[in-house]
């Protein structure tokens, strides 16, 4: 039997990056309300920084299960991203560990994290692997677009990798969505309809968040 990964854990890594991000830089939270405050749901966020799985750990107003490709778990980081409650996935072949457990976080009633796009970039939501329409429409789980604006405006000049101390960083949650056509089909054709209309979603919602913030 797969083991869960602990929710306890993810608590105190929410309460770390809480710390960590308020601390190093200026977020502004917008729509957190949105989150279900109860039950399943998937955090769909965009990727162009590394700070943005950090940054939303920290501010999700809920304990969040992030899928974090495996080389980020090097050396200490490896027992310490265990310890507070991430998902470790090779994106090199279908990790059947990890999807397992994703699904067990949402069985749970957990909240999973996910960056649609599979890898950074330019953080638009242009291209879209299916591994987010299946989570979705496997689990039933609703869809929290999230928008993390700012990250890459104002590089640090002092630690490489990391925007400039103190700026601000603005995170957008959208409204919830269901990601399935009702029907529960699990087909290819399926998923390819359901991952059409994720990233029709996510796009508007960031758009909104780009007109909302300014960014």
């Amino acid at each position: 039997m797969t083991e869960l990964p602990s929710a306890r854990g993810a608590e105190v890594g929410r309460r770390i990056g809480v710390g960590l991000m308020y601390g190093l830089f200026k977020p502004r939270v917008l729509g957190a309300w949105r989150v279900p405050a109860s039950g399943p749901a998937i955090l769909a966020v965009n990727h162009s920084h590394n700070i943005d799985g950090p940054m939303v750990m920290g501010v999700a107003p809920r304990p969040t299960h992030f899928l974090i490709k495996k080389e980020a778990f090097v050396g200490p980081l490896d027992p310490f991203l265990t310890r507070i409650g991430q998902l470790k996935v090779d994106r090199t072949t279908t990790d059947r560990t990890a999807i397992t457990r994703a699904l067990g976080v949402l069985e749970s009633g957990g909240v999973l994290g996910i960056f649609p796009e599979g890898t950074r970039g330019e953080g638009d939501f242009a291209s879209l692997r299916a591994g987010l329409a299946y989570f979705a429409v496997r689990s039933g789980a609703p869809i929290v677009p999230v928008a993390v604006l700012g990250s890459t405006e104002r590089p640090s000049r002092l630690t490489k990798g990391l925007p400039a101390l103190r700026s601000r960083v603005d995170v957008v949650f959208g409204d919830p969505f269901d990601a399935g056509d009702g029907s529960a089909r699990r087909t290819r054709r399926a998923l390819d309809e359901a991952t059409e209309r994720i990233q029709k979603q996510l796009t508007e919602h960031l758009e909104n968040a780009r007109r909302l913030t300014g960014r």
